[in-house]
Parts: structure tokens; C-alpha cells; sequence
């Protein structure tokens, strides 16, 4: 089985549990605190994945580095899957977590990238229309991308709506060739 299909069914396992706990959001919040750990700390991304580290040694640090932070559900699943050798997808885990979570809570996330910086207007107008059309929360990231000439280009889901003037360049050059 792949990692992404372990991951999945670990992370709906999570939710569940968390659910009939009614711990959904402190779990979220301790999936977080160890995503972001892991991101800020690729060794220990390493080091769970590295097969000559012995397992206990790998308990032992999640334990010290989050022993009195986390939900004791969260241990202990992280004990479970490092007692059965598959601590390499613990990382993917709480990833697949936080978007099974936001498909839960109907928590949309999109990407604006813009030639300029977008004022705090801007922004704030692009995520009412976001919100307006998912109904749902957003959580909206800005990106600079000098290339785009004029113009943005914003992601929402797997929706791309691209109204930059670079691809709008691109695809009279295109008609010019074509013709």
C-alpha cells in the first residue's frame, strides 16, 4: 500500500477518534504544532525516517520533544505507528489530516499571485468573492510574481483563473503562430 493511501486512512482515523473524543480542534491544533515543528526542524523529518535509528530511540524524541504539548490520543497513535515501523509517514499523516479537516470544516484554500503587491483591500475583496462562491472559510496566501506583467493570477482548489496580461500575451502570440 502507498504512503498517501497509509497516510489517508491513518489521518481519517485520527479525525474519527478525535471526533467521538470531541477533541477535533485540540488535535488539530497538536497536528499543527507537529507540522510545524517538522518544517522548521527537517532533521527530525529525517530522523523518523531513517530505518538504522532504533524505534524506541524515535519515541523517546517525540516524547521529549512533545511529551507534556500534545493530546495523549496524538502519543500515544505516534507510539503505535513507530512500534509498527512506519514512523517514515507520520509527517504525511498529519498533512493528510489538516485536509481532511478543512474538507470537514469546509475550509478553502487559495493562492493569489499578482504582478505587485496586493493592498489589504485587494486581498480582503479577493477573499469575499472566494467565500462567496465556496461558502466556506478561506484561508488566502499573496504571492509576487514580477512575470505576470499585470494582472493576477488566483488558485482556489484545483480551479486555476488566470487573468494575467502574460497569459493573455501568450495566447494572442499563440493565435498569431496558428494563423
Amino acid at each position: 500500500m502507498s504512503e498517501i493511501q497509509v497516510s489517508s486512512r491513518y489521518a481519517k482515523s485520527i479525525i474519527d477518534l478525535a471526533v467521538e473524543q470531541n477533541a477535533l480542534e485540540l488535535v488539530k491544533k497538536d497536528i499543527e504544532l507537529f507540522l510545524g515543528t517538522c518544517r522548521e526542524n527537517p532533521a527530525l523529518q529525517a530522523i523518523l525516517k531513517n530505518p538504522i535509528i532504533s524505534l524506541e530511540k524515535k519515541a523517546n524524541i517525540l516524547d521529549g520533544l512533545f511529551g507534556d504539548k500534545l493530546h495523549k490520543m496524538i502519543l500515544s497513535f505516534f507510539h503505535i505507528v513507530i512500534r509498527k515501523g512506519r514512523s517514515e509517514i507520520l509527517y504525511a499523516t498529519a498533512k493528510e489530516f489538516i485536509s481532511q479537516y478543512n474538507i470537514i470544516k469546509n475550509v478553502v484554500k487559495a493562492t493569489v499571485t499578482s504582478a505587485s503587491p496586493l493592498s489589504k483591500e485587494n486581498i480582503a475583496q479577493i477573499e469575499d468573492v472566494v467565500k462567496q462562491a465556496t461558502k466556506g472559510e478561506v484561508i488566502l496566501s499573496a504571492q509576487v510574481d514580477p512575470d505576470l506583467i499585470g494582472g493576477f493570477i488566483l488558485k482556489v482548489g484545483d480551479k486555476q483563473f488566470d487573468t494575467s496580461l502574460s497569459s493573455k500575451l501568450n495566447k494572442l502570440k499563440k493565435e498569431f503562430e496558428n494563423n
